[in-house]
């Protein structure tokens, strides 16, 4: 009952009512990825594409295989390709900023140190 109650008025949360409705009647499921979200696709149109997380709805949440496929950049899922990420694309983490674990670099206000002086640092004019 909590869940249901949760669908219709959380929509940052896992689905929506109407989600649910339209994955049971009109969905098919594809696949999942590494982190437990769930991919759809309309039986009779391909290209209507979505995904179900696995907690907050947060859009960086998609595995790198999946982003292509839930995009319309690829027409086959990664579950049909026996997709192997590249090494270059990093496990997703969630977005920090306004935490205290944000990145701040060295010198900003909330970090110690002094920040390195850079080529593009304002130089007052001053006359001669």
């Amino acid at each position: 009952m909590k869940q249901f109650f949760a669908e219709i008025f959380i929509w940052w949360h896992k689905q929506t009512f109407g989600i649910r409705v339209r994955t049971m009647f009109k969905g098919e499921f594809v696949g999942t990825d590494e982190l437990g979200n769930d991919y759809y696709h309309h039986k009779k149109n391909d290209k209507q594409r979505w995904v179900i997380y696995n907690g907050p709805a947060e859009a960086s949440a998609i595995a790198p295989g999946w982003h292509g496929w839930i995009h319309n950049r690829v027409d086959r899922a990664p579950t049909k390709d026996n997709y192997k990420p590249y090494s270059w694309q990093k496990p997703h983490q969630p977005n920090m900023s306004g935490t205290a674990n944000a990145y701040r670099p060295q010198g900003s206000l909330l970090k110690s140190g002094k920040r390195a002086k850079v080529s593009a640092d304002y130089d007052a004019w001053s006359p001669k």
